[in-house]
């Protein structure tokens, strides 16, 4: 089947609302720094209530790295369920006016009870870190029949989001759309979102990365969850075992990004930090896009610490500008 996208997305459909918090507000609430937590819509609306929203955006993990890899001049397309209600539209919507595809279907009332679209609120303290609180709504129906085999099939790599492993039949998708892939001679890339989504789902994670998934990012702190170890070293060694191609980022020292028997480290690339919303949907965008466009991986690197530093430079997790071309590239 011919190729008619770089990339697939698949992940949570989530309306983002950002908001600039203290930390004695996190502790208030009894919410981790930097941690992702499952709430009700009556904590959203409580939330909501209690803090002064600065914008309010489409989002979603996967979603985000979508948007920024179609504005670097990728091909993009997105699976991910959203409900038939305003917000629903407003994020469909967003995502063609952004030039993802998005061909899934919304939720039949029949089968969601009436969910809403997600909602994610966004909490950023003075340092810049966000710490997410996520009402997942129509998302849990996420099933294997969202997976559309010909949108699949005519992508060069399926991108999957880890916060996708939290409803009940997202694993069975994520293998579908992993099988679907590679019996059309497709890619399969992971993400593995947050620490807290590792430690949930550990094992499944690990089965997934050994038997299904070509290309892993992570963060130090995942990456150190998923192998329970404290020392990124030793972290790094074992995905080395485990799969063939992975890109950890490490803040402010950088990323790795280590290929077979290769590794490569990668600089940042400085800038000052707002909000690091997105910075690994963006690294990862990047860094896909460098890939499907046959760079190397000193150059998929770079490219992709690009975006995530532009990301990072401002509130909202896609860029205001094309960070390639500011570069020169």
């Amino acid at each position: 089947m011919t190729i008619l996208y770089d990339l697939c997305g698949i992940g949570n459909a989530i309306t983002d609302v950002l908001a600039k918090v203290s930390f004695d507000f996190l502790e208030a609430q009894g919410l981790v720094a930097g941690s992702m937590t499952l709430i009700d819509e009556d904590r959203v609306k409580t939330l909501r209530d209690a803090v002064q929203v600065e914008c309010e955006t489409g989002g979603g993990s996967a979603a985000n790295t979508c948007v920024t890899a179609a504005q670097l001049g990728s091909r993009v397309a997105y699976l991910g369920k959203v409900s038939g209600d305003t917000a629903g539209n407003a994020f469909s919507e967003d995502m063609r006016g952004c030039g993802v595809a998005f061909p899934s279907k919304p939720l039949d009332g029949r089968l969601g009870a009436n969910l809403a679209t997600a909602s994610c609120i966004v909490l950023i303290t003075p340092d810049g870190q966000r710490t997410m609180c996520t009402y997942l709504g129509a998302c849990t129906q996420f099933s294997p029949e969202d997976v559309l085999h010909d949108v699949i099939a005519a992508s060069s790599i399926v991108y999957l989001e880890g916060y996708l492993f939290d409803p009940p039949h997202a694993q069975e998708a994520f293998r579908r759309a992993a099988t679907l892939a590679h019996n059309a001679g497709r890619q399969v890339s992971l993400s593995l979102s947050d620490p807290f989504c590792v430690g949930r789902h550990r094992d499944a994670f690990l089965d997934l990365i050994k038997g299904h998934i070509d290309i892993l990012f992570a963060n130090e702190n995942e990456i150190c969850a998923l192998y329970q170890t404290d020392r990124f070293e030793t972290a790094a060694r074992h995905v080395a075992e485990d799969t063939s191609f992975a890109a950890l980022t490490r803040s402010e020292l950088g990323s790795v990004v280590i290929r077979g028997g290769e590794r490569v480290d990668i600089a940042p690339v400085p800038t000052q930090v707002v909000d690091t919303t997105g910075a690994g949907d963006a690294y990862a965008a990047g860094f896909l896009t460098g890939l499907t466009s046959n760079r190397s991986l000193e150059e998929c690197g770079r490219l992709a610490s690009l975006a995530a530093s532009e990301v990072i430079s401002h509130y909202g997790a896609r860029p205001l500008s094309n960070p390639w071309k500011d570069a020169g590239f």
